[in-house]
């Protein structure tokens, strides 16, 4: 049985809700400069370019990449193998609330979804979600998501008979229903299979799945492309200002679902796609 303090997990949760909210991911930097050089709308070019010097200024002078520095998704695989001396969870929170505050980051989590709505002053709590696994290492992804794009994100409970057709207009229609708002270029996260509560998680995991990756099976892998083809070609374009990258990517994940039902979700996330990565 490895042991593995609280508090490193602390120090660990902590330094990656500073620098994730500092920091694009390479994948995402590489991703927004191809498709600046590819990019024909000269209003969308533009935009683009305007996105790469925010993100080498907030990497230079330390600041946030975005004002709305999201509510913490953090994703714990634990292998089997581990013991946490003290509490995950408390270690977790106890870290986005030092880095928040360390940080100077927006606090943008309430206490109550629908009635006293009260500023927890900290953003916490964060949204844990926990797999167990063999082995023992402890994985943990820390991904702060802004609301102006988890918004704008949907679930639908398709029938089998939908099939392909039903899945590619519903992906369709939910990137036409967030337009501007979820400030493209996006990262598009669908989720196909499970449940009604395990395909959400499927979709934004598949979000979060590095960009140029593909699904495992050559037909999923087929349809992402086909897909993000599709998404382009709305002509949503940057900031919805036009052009031909409205998204950057577009990621699938599937699981074994029930023979009456064809759950979808899609999973929206702005061009930052905050997230980082550690491995105790």
């Amino acid at each position: 049985m490895r042991e593995i303090s609280e508090k490193e997990i602390i120090e660990v949760v902590k330094t990656m809700c500073i620098d994730a909210n500092r920091q694009l991911p390479k994948d995402v930097t590489l991703a927004i400069d191809r498709a600046y050089q590819c990019e024909d709308s000269d209003l969308g070019k533009e935009t683009l370019g305007i996105l790469k010097e925010n993100a080498s200024l907030a990497y230079e002078t330390l600041t946030p990449i975005c004002q709305d520095t999201g509510m913490v998704c953090a994703f714990v695989e634990i292998g089997q193998d581990v013991h946490v001396q003290g509490s995950l969870e408390g270690a977790i929170n106890e870290g986005v609330r030092l880095g928040y505050q360390e940080g100077y980051l927006r606090k943008s989590v309430v206490n109550d979804p629908l009635f006293d709505r009260k500023n927890t002053t900290d953003n916490t709590p964060a949204i844990i979600t926990y797999d167990i696994v063999e082995g023992d290492q402890l994985k943990i992804i820390i991904a702060p998501k802004g609301f102006g794009s988890e918004n704008m994100c949907q679930t639908k409970m398709l029938k089998p008979s939908d099939g392909v057709q039903g899945v590619k207009d519903f992906v369709l229609k939910v990137v036409e229903d967030a337009g501007p708002n979820p400030c493209p270029p996006i990262v598009i996260g669908v989720g196909i299979g499970g449940s009604f509560d395990r395909v959400a998680l499927l979709s934004k995991k598949a979000m979060l799945r590095e960009i140029g990756t593909h699904h495992e099976d050559e037909r999923y892998a087929a349809l992402e492309d086909e897909l993000l083809t599709m998404v382009n070609d709305l002509g949503i374009g940057p900031a919805g200002y036009g052009g031909k990258t409205t998204a950057l990517s577009l990621n699938i994940e599937t699981y074994p679902t029930h023979i009456a039902g064809m759950p979808v979700a899609v999973s929206i996330c702005c061009h930052v796609a905050r997230h980082k990565e550690v491995i105790l």
